[in-house]
C-alpha cells in the first residue's frame, strides 16, 4: 500500500528544496501553489467564478486574471480572501485528489501543502512532515532573499502557524538549520524507511 505524505513548512523554512529534492528521488509531489494558479488560469472553470465575484477590474490587457491586482483586494480584507478561497479551495483540492488518486496506485505521493494544517487537510495524509527552522532563521532568510526589512519579514512569519507548532503536530522533522546536504540527508533516511514500507 502506498503512502500520502503531507509536506509543509513556512515562509523561507526551505519546504521548496525539500520538494524539488524528493521530487529528484523519483516522487510525484503535487504543490498545492501550483494548482493554485491553474484556478485563475483564462477560461478555467475557477477563472469564470473568481471575475463573477470581483469584477473585471483584475483582469489585465490579455484577459488573464492579474494576481497583484487581486492580491492587492484580498491581502487587506479578510471578507475578500474568505470569498477568494471559498472558490478556489474546492478547486484545488479537486484537482489534487484526482491526481493523487492516479498517482498513489504506482508509488508513494507528496502533497506540497503550505496551510495543510490550517486547512485540515493533514487529515487526509497517512504521514506529514514539517521542514523546520527556528525563528531567528527564518527571519534572517526571509530578509536576504526578498529584501526586506526585520519588520516586514517579521510581519509575514507571524501571520503564518508558528513552525514550533507544525512541528509539534508531525509525524517527522526535517531540521533545516544547517546545511543543504544535512537536509538531503534527512530526506534520504526518510524515504529509505518509506520504501521498505516500515512506517
Amino acid at each position: 500500500m502506498y503512502k500520502v505524505v503531507g509536506l509543509t513548512g513556512g515562509i523561507a523554512s526551505g519546504k521548496s528544496t525539500a520538494s524539488d529534492y524528493i521530487r529528484s528521488l523519483g516522487f510525484e509531489v503535487l504543490d498545492a501553489d501550483v494548482y493554485a494558479r491553474k484556478v485563475t488560469e483564462k477560461d478555467s472553470a475557477g477563472y469564470h467564478k473568481i471575475i463573477e465575484a470581483f469584477g473585471s477590474g483584475i483582469l489585465d490587457e490579455y484577459k488573464e486574471i492579474d494576481r497583484k491586482k487581486l492580491g492587492e483586494i484580498i491581502f487587506n480584507n479578510p471578507e475578500e480572501r474568505k470569498k477568494l478561497n471559498s472558490i478556489s479551495h474546492p478547486e484545488i483540492r479537486r484537482m489534487m485528489n484526482a491526481d493523487q488518486d492516479k498517482f498513489v496506485k504506482d508509488n508513494h505521493v507528496f502533497l506540497d501543502i503550505p496551510l495543510l494544517y490550517e486547512n485540515g487537510l493533514d487529515k487526509k495524509c497517512d504521514i506529514t512532515i514539517t521542514v523546520y527552522v527556528t525563528k531567528e532563521n527564518q527571519l534572517e532568510r526571509l530578509m536576504a532573499r526578498n529584501d526586506l526589512t526585520e519588520k516586514e519579514a517579521a510581519s509575514r512569519v507571524n501571520s503564518q502557524m508558528s513552525l514550533d507548532e507544525k512541528k509539534n503536530l508531525s509525524d517527522y522533522v526535517f531540521d533545516n538549520n544547517n546545511d543543504k546536504e544535512e537536509l538531503y540527508n534527512q530526506i534520504d533516511k526518510f524515504v529509505e524507511t518509506l520504501k521498505n514500507q516500515q512506517l
